[in-house]
């Protein structure tokens, strides 16, 4: 079934273990990846080796319903020692119980050879609850067999906030504080996090971008002893669990949109990807490496620095963020762009280093030639205005009568832009009943759900973060009294 390190003449794969992408820290397995977020070192954790796939195991994949991909992906990088695979299984099928589409997931083949896999079938609508409800499964599961508490920092462009709520709402082991760019959300993604009345969630309205809200939750992580005090970790996709669970997508897409595997070599299905931090994008760069014949597109809004990377080597930050109608995707820094070059330069841990700590000071960073010809070779890029995203929305529904969100539509623009050929997928990551601006300005009519419409009648809490306020301290002081409040209570904080 496997082919590379440790899977010659029938010997056991090698234990599955995680490194910093900064090589500045020692290896961890899964649970040391998954509580961690970032790496000590500032780097981001990613498997020693990337298992090989061959033409068998994907012929037998392609049999597989949507979950038991996710169980057979996920035993790949978590070891049985660790959780047990009866274990995982049921896991991963406690964390899909809450999803509306029986198959979790789904594919609608539109006319033009427009594919879009739907991946917003999570209770809040939008793709990161497919890899955040496995996650908090993943957690609950540790923090149970260990008796531990944790604290949760995410801050989010729109959909990770709700789904990080909804993946840990409610559990005594842990709390999450969130923080959402006050105006940059729509309506309906703020109301998705401040309905959520309970114990353990605690959501800030910052008054700036999605860029803004990141620095002060760094800060917090930076500072080693506070962290390790208050057991900090991030469900942001710097967390290596929320991309393992994402490889899946474009193993399903593949399966889903490849003409035949009867073939050899097998067809190539181009997989395309909004992309805003860029944990998507990575999986698929993972799963190519696994052996999926999949040609890699990422697309994105105004918001260019992965399409600039890809096209002239320039990682460098634009003057400011702007704000544009697919709202999620509105972020300058693309954390998992370090993995992806990571990944290119071949493992390369002090190349990383360098090249980040860089961009760190400068937030200017030209690529050495040679990484920049791997990643160029290896991933497309396309980049979309507010009008393409309108006109994309207009035509798909014209031809359909299926409305696109505007972060599904980026996607959309470059099929409706390309020759009709190879076998393609467009990855959708939010239903459009979240976007209703968005629709209405593309002259298109919301189709909202009652759960959806429910919300603007429901009690909501948040605390404000003004600009010139000490965001980081404001979060630290919130933590120490949550802390205070759950030790009062039975439930201190244990140290590991």
């Amino acid at each position: 079934m496997l082919r590379g390190p440790g899977s010659d003449c029938g010997a056991s794969p090698a234990p599955m273990e995680y490194v910093s992408t900064r090589g500045g820290t020692g290896a961890v397995d899964f649970e040391g990846a998954l509580f961690s977020g970032y790496a000590p070192d500032g780097g981001l954790f990613m498997p020693q080796h990337i298992p090989l796939l061959d033409e068998d195991t994907l012929k037998n994949w392609s049999r597989l319903s949507y979950r038991d991909l996710v169980k057979e992906l996920c035993s790949l990088f978590v070891t049985a020692e660790l959780v047990p695979q009866s274990t995982l299984n049921d896991l991963i099928d406690r964390a899909f119980s809450r999803f509306r589409h029986k198959d979790v997931i789904h594919l609608s083949r539109l006319k033009e050879g427009l594919n879009v896999l739907e991946l917003w079938h999570g209770v809040t609508y939008a793709f990161k609850d497919l890899s955040l409800s496995c996650t908090g499964q993943f957690l609950q599961y540790f923090l149970e067999k260990k008796q531990k508490h944790i604290t949760i920092l995410v801050g989010t462009s729109g959909d990770t906030g709700s789904s990080a709520i909804e993946s840990v709402r409610g559990q005594k082991n842990m709390d999450i504080f969130v923080l959402l760019p006050k105006g940059f959300c729509t309506q309906i993604q703020e109301l998705q996090m401040t309905t959520v009345i309970e114990d353990n969630v605690h959501v800030f309205a910052a008054h700036g971008n999605s860029d803004e809200i990141d620095e002060p939750i760094k800060e917090l992580f930076a500072d080693v002893d506070f962290a390790r005090k208050y057991n900090l970790m991030s469900l942001n996709s710097v967390n290596w669990s929320r991309i393992m669970v994402q490889i899946a997508h474009h193993f399903y897409a593949y399966f889903q949109c490849a003409p035949s595997l009867d073939t050899t070599p097998l067809p190539v299905v181009e997989i395309v990807v909004p992309t805003g931090g860029g944990g998507n994008i990575t999986a698929g760069c993972i799963a190519q490496k696994m052996g999926l014949p999949i040609r890699l597109v990422a697309v994105v809004n105004s918001n260019d620095i992965i399409h600039r990377t890809v096209q002239h080597g320039d990682f460098s930050l634009s003057e400011s963020v702007k704000a544009t109608l697919a709202s999620a995707m509105d972020i300058q820094e693309p954390y998992n762009m370090e993995r992806i070059l990571w990944l290119f330069s071949g493992s390369d841990s002090r190349l990383m280093k360098t090249l980040m700590e860089r961009f760190s000071v400068s937030k200017s960073l030209k690529l050495p030639e040679d990484l920049h010809r791997k990643l160029s070779e290896t991933l497309r890029s396309c980049s979309a205005s507010d009008e393409d995203i309108v006109q994309a929305m207009q035509r798909c529904w014209e031809e359909n009568h299926y409305l696109l969100c505007p972060h599904s539509a980026v996607a959309a623009h470059y099929h409706y832009s390309q020759p009709y050929g190879t076998p393609r997928c467009c990855l959708a990551p939010a239903s459009a009943a979240k976007f209703q601006d968005a629709l209405l300005r593309a002259g298109l009519v919301p189709q909202v759900p009652s759960e959806i419409t429910a919300l603007t009648a429901m009690e909501t809490r948040s605390a404000p973060l003004e600009r010139g306020q000490d965001w980081a301290q404001a979060l630290r002081e919130q933590i120490e009294v949550t802390a205070q409040r759950r030790g009062s209570a039975g439930q201190g904080v244990t140290q590991t």
